[in-house]
């Protein structure tokens, strides 16, 4: 059985408010689980406040096997539980192809419209 720490979604509508909890993979996010090790509410202004983590139950949980998720790595990384490596991912930066095809368009465009201008002016000047 492959444990994951992750969120579970409570609350209403527009108003989200999560367990962390510990549960099998394979069940739904809402789902049946195994045990809830804390909280998480995006709505509070107090960033110190939005997460609460029972951190020795969550150690406990790491060193049985459990994986947590990227959202849940993040607050145990702030909690000092697990170091998170930074991602890098230099292709996210990069224009995407009809970006390009547009850019490259309006550069030709500009290099003909300056050519045209300069035309009559060299003409003159023979």
């Amino acid at each position: 059985m492959s444990l994951k720490l992750r969120l579970a979604r409570a609350g209403t509508k527009k108003r989200p408010y999560y367990h962390v909890i510990v549960t099998d993979a394979r069940n739904p996010r809402d789902g049946r689980f195994i045990e809830r090790i804390g909280t998480y509410d995006p709505m509070l202004a107090d960033d110190s406040k939005r997460v609460n983590i029972l951190t020795e139950r969550a150690q406990h949980w790491l060193s049985v096997g459990a994986q947590p998720t990227d959202r849940v790595q993040r607050f145990l990384d702030a909690a000092g539980l697990l170091k998170r490596a930074p991602r890098n991912n230099p292709e996210r930066a990069k224009p995407g192809k009809k970006a390009v095809e547009r850019t490259e368009a309006r550069a030709k465009a500009a290099a003909d419209k300056e050519a045209a201008a300069n035309a009559p002016a060299e003409a003159a000047a023979e």
